[in-house]
């Protein structure tokens, strides 16, 4: 599909998520924004929050990061992140642990008390 784009979440850890998706909504520093294919070239800090993900079947995968850049090119976002938690799960207990986790990660890095609960309201919303 050309309305496809590559996407690579990386950590120390090494790669945490690769794929094509449609777009992709991250936690920029100045506020959230979305890129879409083709988005003019940038390069952005970004702050502890969430990465939401569309896949080309419209279905979406959240991670969690605390803090890190991304560059983003008309074909290519590249996220550089210091931790990532991938908020997902083959069961709810696994779905459970995982939300936790990703509050946690975001809870030790962010001071920001609206962003916080910006984030954590995402994170309570999501269903298993």
């Amino acid at each position: 599909m050309d309305n496809l784009f590559k996407i690579e979440i990386i950590t120390p850890m090494g790669v945490i998520y690769e794929g094509d998706i449609k777009s992709v909504t991250l936690p920029g520093s100045e506020g959230e924004f979305g890129v879409l294919k083709n988005h003019a070239a940038l390069v952005s800090s970004l702050k502890s929050g969430i990465i939401d993900i569309e896949k080309n079947d419209s279905n979406h995968e959240l991670i969690a990061i605390d803090a890190g850049h991304v560059k983003v090119d008309e074909d290519k976002t590249s996220v550089l992140a210091k931790g990532a938690v991938w908020i997902s799960g083959s069961d709810e207990s696994e779905i459970q642990k995982n939300l936790a986790k990703a509050k946690e990660l975001i809870k030790s890095m962010s001071s920001d008390n609206i962003a916080l609960a910006a984030t954590f309201s995402k994170i309570d919303n999501i269903k298993g």
